[in-house]
């Protein structure tokens, strides 16, 4: 498999399932039992027309049979049912339906018709799928980022939870979950690589900020404090989101591209004209912070050349005319605004990691003042500040650094590298208690 087939959704096939007219319920027994073609939705007529006839009789199986069959096309002796299937397995879908005497033709798309998505299976890291799918169903045409996705969350998630000690009560989460020990845990074991993941961050920021159940002096501070260097720590968390802001700006070009054509990615804000003003923004901080002019000028160009861009599209988009016009002028001030406050978003995480900190840091300092004060109730009271602290600095920064990685990956990220709704491959199948009955 070459890495392009590698990070798009498998290839669809249309098909038309055709078989003599007398046959058609032996065809649709084999196709239920294959389990791999999406048939068309039944037409509004046809399921009015069939409700309405339908007999106290009828089970569920027996009512979906005559759905298909009044969905079929007829042509002389033979009907046809139309659906979508995996290209890869035509050749095993024909070889079954081969005893009905079906057989399926691949036919062209119908043009303005997005075909369902059915995403690769990546083994563990599969779990990073969760991410994607809660926020959209990855179009057709599109890139499945859930792979980068997930690492750029588990990324965010450790800057913002960086402590060696709270890292390893991850990785060890992990491999509760792992085993499958836990009975109630069964549902979110496929997961477990995705908690690793953030536990493993977590270890590594922790080693960068001299963190371990907080400012315990068991690791010596690799790159900095959280809470003696706070601006470093900003501009570095702006600096990562701007990073991230670019690679999310380059997967919407390539996902605007397969959309629409060199028109699209050109013009769309997620686009190539997005994408300039990003460049444009950087460019204006750069030549400000070195004072070079010439990087001003250039960056000055690439703005005005985003601006026109995102303008003519917007106003395409509006349909023209004076309403068109105000309508992308509003709609172009609301870009250039966001796109500030995009970057500058991402300070949280610096805030939520400084958070983080100082929360440890509280935690260590009430509990060194009750051990250093010799007496057996001091240090009994220092070991439950200790236990108790740690555990409630912990379940606060998991859950709010959770959903603030969450957070900037969904209206940071996943907002310029989607610009449309996919919609998920759904196998047709009997209804599975009528399956058992006839089995």
């Amino acid at each position: 498999m070459s890495w392009r087939d590698a990070v798009r959704p498998v290839r669809m096939e249309r098909i038309a399932l055709v078989v003599p007219t007398q046959r058609q319920r032996d065809l649709l027994d084999r196709l239920s039992s294959t389990g791999v073609v999406e048939l068309d939705p039944v037409r509004p007529e046809i399921e009015l027309a069939v409700v309405a006839d339908r007999r106290p009789d009828w089970s569920d199986r027996e009512l979906e049979l005559r759905r298909r069959t009044a969905q079929s096309v007829p042509h002389g002796p033979v009907t046809a049912l139309l659906g979508w299937t995996p290209a890869a397995l035509l050749p095993e879908l024909t070889e079954a339906l081969t005893p009905a005497g079906a057989a399926a033709v691949p036919l062209p798309p119908p043009p303005g018709v997005q075909p369902p998505t059915l995403l690769r299976q990546r083994g563990r890291g599969r779990s990073f799928e969760v991410l994607v799918q809660t926020y959209t169903t990855v179009p057709y045409a599109d890139v499945d980022p859930a792979l980068v996705a997930g690492l750029a969350y588990v990324a965010m998630f450790g800057m913002m939870f960086g402590d060696v000690g709270h890292g390893l009560l991850l990785l060890l989460g992990a491999v509760i979950v792992r085993s499958g020990r836990i009975a109630r845990l069964a549902k979110v074991r496929p997961a477990w690589p995705f908690l690793a993941g953030a536990g493993a961050a977590s270890v590594v920021f922790g080693v960068l900020y001299g963190e371990m159940f907080g400012p315990t002096g068991l690791v010596p501070v690799v790159w900095l404090s959280p809470v003696d260097d706070v601006i470093t720590l900003l501009l570095t968390a702006i600096g990562v989101g701007a990073v991230l802001l670019g690679g999310a700006y380059a997967l919407g070009i390539v996902n605007r591209f397969r959309e629409g054509g060199w028109g699209l990615a050109l013009y769309a804000r997620t686009g190539i004209a997005g994408a300039l003003l990003f460049l444009a923004l950087g460019g204006v901080a750069g030549g400000l912070y070195f004072s070079n002019g010439w990087l001003l000028f250039a960056a000055v160009l690439l703005g005005f050349a985003g601006l026109v861009l995102t303008f003519a599209g917007l106003l395409a988009a509006a349909g023209g005319g004076s309403a068109g016009v105000l309508q992308a002028i509003v709609e172009l001030f609301d870009v250039v605004v966001r796109l500030g406050s995009n970057v500058v978003s991402f300070a949280r995480l610096a805030a939520f990691g400084l958070t983080h900190a100082a929360l440890g840091a509280i935690v260590w300092q009430g509990t060194v003042a009750l051990w250093n004060g010799g007496s057996v109730p001091g240090r009994l009271g220092a070991v439950l500040v200790l236990v108790v602290g740690t555990g409630v600095a912990f379940a606060l920064e998991a859950l709010v650094a959770g959903i603030q990685a969450l957070r900037l990956e969904y209206y940071e990220l996943f907002s310029r590298v989607f610009d449309t709704d996919g919609r998920p491959f759904r196998p047709w199948r009997l209804p599975a208690e009528d399956l058992e009955v006839t089995s």
